[in-house]
């Protein structure tokens, strides 16, 4: 029988582990190593390959993000400071790419933003999540890390 446990057990940190694994080996709250260049560099390559198109070239966004088009829909928000995608601790930012957007809000919820959890891995949302965040001035960064540390209070 603790043959069985310890099995259990393994599996589950093997399954869910990666995560906070993660957020161990960093210096700082949060789950996006937007310090570490071969990351942040992946996470430029899948970003231009996948995001690009909607959130735009720069980071950028589509113009009149903030306003619903005639199908009572957002456009794609920016992902540079002037954007709110700083305002998020990472955990909730994570599930809005792996999910999508109604999935998390819910509700009566409309939006563009499907989930890329079927087309991209955990590891490779980080990366590109990673290399948003490398993009952020210092003083965005700060505050995006005491978000995290402020949201990690409570799980």
């Amino acid at each position: 029988m603790k043959r069985i446990a310890i099995g259990v057990g393994a599996a589950a940190l093997l399954a869910g582990g990666w995560a906070l694994a993660q957020m161990a080996a960093e210096p700082v709250p949060g789950l996006f190593p937007y310090k570490d260049a071969t990351r942040v560099a992946n996470g430029k390559r899948l970003y231009g390959e996948n995001c690009a198109a909607c959130h735009g070239a720069q980071l950028e966004g589509q113009p009149d993000w903030k306003e619903r088009d005639a199908d009572g829909l957002l456009p794609a928000p920016p992902h540079d400071p002037t954007g709110h995608t700083w305002h998020h601790p990472d955990q909730q930012l994570l599930a809005i790419v792996t999910h999508g957007t109604e999935a998390i809000v819910g509700g009566d919820y409309r939006s563009n933003m499907m989930g890329f959890g079927e087309i991209l891995g955990e590891a490779e949302i980080v990366d590109v999540m990673a290399y948003i965040k490398s993009t952020w001035p210092d003083e965005v960064i700060e505050i995006h890390n005491e978000i995290n540390a402020r949201a990690s209070a409570y799980r």
